[in-house]
């Protein structure tokens, strides 16, 4: 933990004000900031006023129903002046302020969050166990792609509990271990067999959803409509209902990333400031989940092509039949393309492998420039590499070119030259 807070560090400089005040000449008010009317906004107690204004307030994490969560987690980030051991109740937000390794930790919630940091702490030594109530993990990815990064997780130590019906309480047993947490107790009611499970440990990591900070800042003042639970409403150029005002983030986005973020923001400068015309329908953004193996996807998925009548064909290339995953003993995995019916256009890929978020980006090119997977097969890759999958996947599709026609046409010109 104590590398990752001097990397955090390293890279802060990046987002920090300093940097936007005195590199790039922004004026910085740190400050809680509320609307006072269309125009104007108000922080510290001055009124500056505005002809555009971007809300980027992002999210938060939010806390699952249960007897005594809401306590422990207010105790977990409070100051106690009797200097008590405090409990390790966690969030994504809080989760690297940890200094001691926990011998037990529960994750509440089998998304992108809880994977990934239920296998860090797994793999670094710590005993954890995974709750979920819908008997899957990633449950937007294609599922025989989660399961085998659930199957990896599995082969680490880590255990699934997939099966809850509702959480009941959770507690401090007044144990404190040797490493200075103190111990907790969680029960909860399983689906299947109608009972009553408890669990002991020292650290519980809440990774069960996000919710849009859009409360606290009088946005009615400023006639921006929103729901706490979407967030501000927007339209596709990004402008709120009050079209001076825009959103940004994970405020008013599906799409809660970094990366998306950047862009939606890329989009609103050019909208609010250069009579841009920027569509956020237009932004083609890839997401992915670092557990090992990863797991990264772009465009449509086949139950979203499914629900919108969209007839496609598949196209895959497995790890095992590639020599750089022979040789790496990384050999579980494959790409999966989501092709149009009649074409070679790409409405959609997802790789589980190692190294598949890297992977991504060609596609998403590919995609964005409208290249097909028939001339991906064309595009020259060292060997020996993951990414050969790409091409070969391409290779694939070609040979669905090959008709019973086609092949008697070329066997004929094959023997008229021989």
């Amino acid at each position: 933990m104590e590398r990752v807070r001097k990397i955090r560090t390293e890279i802060s400089h990046h987002d920090s004000a300093e940097r936007f005040s005195g590199e790039l000449g922004i004026q910085v008010y740190i400050g809680r900031a509320t609307f006072t009317s269309e125009k104007t906004i108000q922080v510290n107690g001055r009124t500056l006023h505005f002809k555009r204004a971007v809300i980027a307030t992002g999210g938060y994490p939010t806390l699952i129903p249960m007897d005594g969560l809401k306590e422990l987690h207010e105790k977990s980030t409070s100051v106690d002046p009797n200097d008590e051991p405090r409990p390790i109740v966690m969030t994504n937000e809080t989760f690297f302020n940890m200094t001691k390794q926990p011998k037990k930790m529960v994750v509440v919630g089998a998304g992108v969050i809880g994977l990934e940091l239920a296998q860090a702490m797994q793999r670094l030594g710590t005993d954890v166990t995974v709750l979920g109530r819908s008997g899957k993990v990633l449950p937007k990815e294609d599922q025989d792609m989660a399961e085998i990064v659930k199957q990896q997780m599995i082969s680490d130590g880590v255990t699934f509990l997939l099966d809850v019906a509702s959480y009941k309480n959770i507690e401090l047993t007044g144990k404190v271990l040797e490493n200075g947490y103190p111990e907790m107790k969680m029960t909860f009611l399983e689906k299947s067999q109608d009972k009553k499970v408890t669990l002991e440990f020292d650290a519980l990591l809440v990774a069960a959803g996000r919710r849009p900070n859009v409360t606290g800042m009088d946005l009615e003042l400023a006639k921006v409509d929103y729901d706490t639970k979407k967030g501000l409403l927007v339209n596709d150029k990004l402008q709120t209902t009050n079209p001076r005002v825009f959103g940004v983030g994970d405020c008013c986005s599906e799409f809660k990333f970094t990366h998306a973020a950047d862009f939606m923001a890329r989009t609103v400068i050019r909208n609010s400031l250069f009579f841009g015309k920027g569509k956020m329908s237009d932004l083609l953004i890839p997401y992915a989940t670092f557990t090992s193996p990863e797991i990264a996807s772009v465009g449509l998925y086949g139950k979203d092509l499914d629900e919108q009548g969209i007839e496609y064909r598949v196209f895959e290339k497995h790890f095992k039949d590639n020599d750089r995953a022979i040789c790496d003993d990384k050999r579980e995995g494959f790409i999966r393309f989501r092709v149009a019916a009649k074409k070679d256009t790409i409405l959609g890929c997802s790789i589980v492998g190692e190294g598949a978020g890297n992977m991504i980006g060609e596609v998403t090119l590919a995609m964005e420039s409208g290249t097909g997977l028939s001339a991906l097969a064309s595009v020259i890759h060292p060997y020996p590499t993951t990414s050969e999958v790409i091409r070969q996947s391409g290779d694939v599709y070609n040979k669905t070119k090959l008709t019973t026609t086609v092949k008697s046409l070329l066997r004929g010109i094959v023997q008229i030259q021989s």
